[in-house]
């Protein structure tokens, strides 16, 4: 079988490696060859982290390389998307491939379809709200990552729908040896794009952080600050981004409660809890599903929730410890790539049967 894989990003993007590249040692081990072509390379994300201009002949080079790559997809088995052909313009890509009856799967970690149908802009509601609709529509399959995706795609009309959460790898993933540590350790990692999240908890932490002796570790944000809270900032890098998480005493992921923030994965929690950390999370779209409350971790929708659950898991080091046992189970059982990558590998197989 051969693929050609349409990703958005290169390695450095954290949806194209978790959602896409992580699968492809195991593939190549089942006779699947997957050709990669990233419409935006990791220079790209190194320089959106760094604040610097976007270059719009960069942007214009790349949409060209990916419509040559559409002319070719017709000597593969199959065409995998990421997300969409092309972002900001009509489902163009989508329509040439019917046209030239090229069938396509198309998978989803986030609510882009917002990014269209929900824009302050009313030209980009008027020319691109229904999009992903016709993406998704179009598609021989749609693969999404939490319900909120999968409900979009029914209503969108799409043919077949099969979910596949993010996940990662348990032999990256590792619950490291029991740390006491002098200074309690709250450990937010992303990018830096996500980390404004962090700012609907300040209250919180602000407070909490007056009366115990506390640090905010935020990995992958290097300028981040927030008022009234003992933070520190470290680098991420695939290498030692698990190191990190091993270092935390809990694990946070705040979000607002907004219809983009309805539609994410979780990634954070998995991570954490994959390292045996307990986790508090904003009760937001898929985070409600992934921590059982008082479990594996705590969901806190108020400052008063927040602090409660700081609270507990800095005066019980043992529910701490037992919390994060049991997020491990969960990550063991339903979120990791052991169990997630032989059931993509049947869903290709049974997208290839189909065809023929």
């Amino acid at each position: 079988m051969k693929i050609l894989l349409l990703s958005r990003y290169g390695r450095l993007g954290a949806s194209s490696r978790v959602r896409l590249y992580q699968y492809l040692p195991y593939l190549k081990t089942q006779g699947i060859d997957v050709a990669v072509a990233p419409l935006l390379g990791d220079d790209y994300i190194q320089g959106l982290y760094a604040g610097r201009r976007k270059h719009l002949s960069a942007i214009f080079g790349a949409y060209l390389r990916r419509l040559g790559y559409l002319f070719k997809s017709g000597s593969f088995d199959l065409l995998w998307v990421e997300k969409e052909v092309i972002p900001w313009l009509p489902a163009w890509g989508e329509m040439l491939l019917a046209c030239l009856g090229i069938p396509y799967i198309v998978d989803y970690d986030d609510a882009i379809f917002h990014n269209y149908d929900a824009h302050s802009n009313i030209l980009v509601r008027k020319l691109l709200g229904n999009k992903i609709d016709t993406v998704m529509r179009n598609a021989a399959l749609v693969i999404a990552g939490n319900e909120y995706l999968m409900e979009h795609a029914r209503k969108a009309g799409a043919r077949r729908v099969e979910y596949l959460p993010t996940v990662v790898d348990l032999d990256r993933y590792r619950v490291g040896a029991y740390q006491e540590h002098s200074v309690f350790t709250i450990g937010w990692i992303g990018s830096p794009v996500t980390v404004k999240y962090l700012k609907t908890i300040r209250p919180a932490l602000s407070e909490w952080n007056e009366k115990n002796n506390s640090r905010l570790v935020i990995v992958g944000a290097d300028s981040f600050k927030l008022d009234g809270v003992n933070v520190e900032h470290h680098p991420w890098s695939q290498d030692s981004e698990v190191s990190e998480i091993q270092g935390f005493d809990v694990g946070i992921m705040p979000l607002q409660d907004n219809l983009w923030e309805r539609g994410k994965c979780g990634y954070k929690l998995i991570q954490y809890m994959a390292c045996g950390k307990p986790v508090i999370a904003s009760p937001v779209g898929v985070n409600s599903k992934i921590v059982e409350h008082g479990v594996n971790g705590f969901l806190a929708g108020s400052k008063k929730e927040w602090i409660d659950a700081l609270d507990f898991l800095y005066a019980n080091p043992e529910k701490r410890y037992e919390m994060g046992k049991s997020g491990r189970n969960k990550v063991e059982k339903e979120y990791c790539l052991q169990v997630t990558a032989p059931r993509l590998l049947a869903i290709l197989e049974s997208f290839i049967m189909m065809r023929n």
